[in-house]
């Protein structure tokens, strides 16, 4: 099994708040499956999918991403991986408000590239598997919740990331287009990639292939495999 990320006795605290967040966490992602993380408002998962995502470093322990260990001090070059290999879809979908639903997903592409024919070629590619067309001149603010998160995974997309975070990605989205939001989830899967997600509701939890549970900073259940 290829266990493209790991993390070694991760913790993480806010001194200012003097918060330990994360408490010594020991944990292996395989190549190929698809990850959920529940747990309590305040039990760590935005914090360990930051971690992950390489946005923020850990108190103490290591991460290593195909074999090698990450060096949280070198943020320049964790970003330049972070945009080759790691896409991420936020809760408030973080789209940029001056900016088309195609400008914004091809801005992305341009963190990788400078061929910018290139990029808005994807970007329109990638914009009609979802649906969304007739959509790509409008700006965020006239796009509906379910459009907006639509876009968002688009960008998350452009860059073929084999790794997905997903923090709370339908906490803002009815039951309607929660479902069409984590349907598109798991029709990302594929061999070459993981895709993690923190979610609240159960029911989209156990749509993943393995269930993990956060409770005052550690890992406390972990469901299995579910083929």
């Amino acid at each position: 099994m290829n266990n493209l990320i790991e993390l070694k006795h991760i913790s993480k605290d806010f001194k200012n708040k003097k918060l330990k967040v994360l408490k010594n966490i020991s944990y292996k992602f395989i190549l190929g499956n698809i990850y959920s993380i529940m747990g309590p408002s305040g039990s760590g998962k935005s914090t360990l999918l930051n971690l992950i995502s390489l946005i923020d470093h850990p108190s103490n322990g290591s991460i290593l991403i195909n074999g090698s260990k990450i060096n949280s001090l070198d943020q320049e070059q964790n970003d330049i991986f972070r945009s080759k290999n790691i896409g991420i879809v936020y809760q408030d979908k973080n789209l940029l408000n001056d900016f088309t639903l195609l400008e914004n997903v091809y801005l992305a592409k341009l963190a990788t590239t400078n061929d910018k024919y290139l990029a808005i070629k994807e970007a329109k590619k990638i914009i009609k598997s979802v649906g969304l067309s007739s959509r790509m001149d409008h700006y965020p603010s006239e796009l509906s919740g379910g459009e907006a998160q639509r876009t968002a995974i688009c960008r998350a997309l452009i860059n073929s990331p084999k790794i997905i975070l997903a923090d709370e990605p339908t906490g803002n989205l009815d039951q309607k287009n929660s479902k069409i939001i984590f349907n598109m989830l798991l029709k990302l899967k594929n061999k070459n990639r993981i895709i993690i997600y923190a979610t609240h509701n159960r029911y989209f939890a156990d749509m993943a292939d393995c269930k993990i549970e956060l409770n005052d900073g550690k890992i406390n259940t972990i469901y299995g495999l579910h083929k």
